[in-house]
């Protein structure tokens, strides 16, 4: 063997020797990363696990707070605006009534409220039923009370709450309009027109009036109470849309207007009760004009109409006009109003065939 062949072979073991220590080294680089592949991915998927139990975590805890929020607020609701454009018109005359369906958009959260500011809390239930009974459903002595708490709450609202400065009064207000209204209803197509129904209701009107021709506060601007005064205004205005309070209002109106027109005859001028004298009188005389406008045809069409009690309105209008005469040295507006007002009425009455059968007196010193 020469040189070169020894050579060559030792070149070749040595290539080969060089191949092994490669492959050796990179097999125990392949076992390290797999070793530590396994240890790796266990921490990557360990703290993915941590991150999902903490965003549930999150979710549930904002679960419970809104559970317990929806079971405070059914409890204790908050209030919502009235949507049944209660108060539009106010102030305006119309000769068309707004229908019946606007009345009955009860809102429930309002309804619940209302019925726990009057606590009023149902007596019975039928069967086993859980289901509360309808309103419609309840007895006359149920009603009778729930008309005398109605009339109570709307009262008390109208003394302790300015409709002109809290924004809730519209919705208290026109809950209890409905409710009474609703009551009443109930109670007069039962027949049972006792002297408790005629007490609430009278009660009702001259305590509303009294409000409306309450004097100025101390604490109260002039467009204030000139505004709160409108809005008691209007309530009974939306009360006489029934005719067994809207005949009252005009009866108990006009009798009003007579002795306060003989009291701004002998009071002082200089009287700081003399402005507000006047302010009611206005109040009062266009009170009237809206119910005998809005409602009057309707009325007379309508099964509750009191004939007898419509021609005592005739006849204490047609007493409240003179009594205004007696004011035109002071002030000759009142004859205007008030000569407006039975021209209404004469209108009226003349337009509606039922009304001529009233007693040919009246009409007689109605119509001249």
């Amino acid at each position: 063997m020469n040189i070169n062949s020894k050579s060559s072979a030792s070149t070749n073991e040595s290539v080969k020797l060089a191949l092994a220590i490669s492959l050796l080294r990179s097999k125990l680089s392949l076992n390290q990363n797999q070793s530590t592949q396994p240890s790796e991915s266990d921490a990557l998927r360990w703290k993915r696990k941590a991150k999902e139990r903490k965003q549930e975590l999150v979710r549930l805890r904002e679960d419970l707070r809104e559970a317990e929020e929806s079971a405070h607020y059914d409890l204790f609701p908050q209030s919502a605006s009235c949507k049944c454009y209660f108060f539009d018109n106010l102030g305006k005359l119309s000769s068309e009534i707004d229908g019946n369906d606007s009345h009955r958009r009860f809102n429930d959260v309002l309804r619940r409220r209302f019925l726990r500011q009057v606590r009023l809390k149902e007596r019975r239930r039928t069967g086993d039923s859980t289901q509360r009974r309808r309103l419609s459903e309840l007895s006359y002595e149920d009603e009778a009370e729930q008309l005398r708490a109605s009339v109570d709450f709307l009262v008390e609202l109208c003394d302790t709450v300015s409709p002109a400065k809290e924004g809730n009064f519209a919705s208290w207000s026109h809950q209890a309009v409905d409710f009474i209204l609703e009551s009443l209803r109930n109670l007069l197509s039962e027949g049972k027109r006792n002297e408790a129904i005629e007490g609430i209701i009278t009660s009702l009107i001259v305590r509303l009036v009294k409000r409306m021709c309450s004097p100025l506060k101390e604490d109260d601007s002039l467009h204030i109470h000139d505004e709160s005064q409108f809005g008691i205004q209007h309530l009974i205005r939306k009360l006489a849309s029934e005719a067994y309070i809207g005949q009252r209002v005009i009866f108990s109106v006009s009798q009003i207007i007579s002795v306060v027109a003989e009291n701004l005859l002998f009071s002082d001028p200089f009287d700081a009760a003399f402005p507000s004298m006047h302010q009611s009188m206005f109040l009062m005389i266009q009170l009237i004009e809206f119910l005998i406008s809005d409602y009057l045809s309707t009325w007379s069409s309508g099964e509750r109409f009191d004939n007898m009690l419509f021609e005592g309105c005739v006849k204490s209008t047609l007493q409240a006009r003179k009594a205004a005469q007696l004011l035109e040295s002071r002030n000759g507006l009142y004859v205007l109003y008030m000569d407006r007002v039975t021209g209404l009425l004469a209108k009226q009455v003349g337009q509606v065939s039922s009304l001529h059968k009233l007693n040919p007196d009246v009409l007689e010193k109605l119509f001249f």
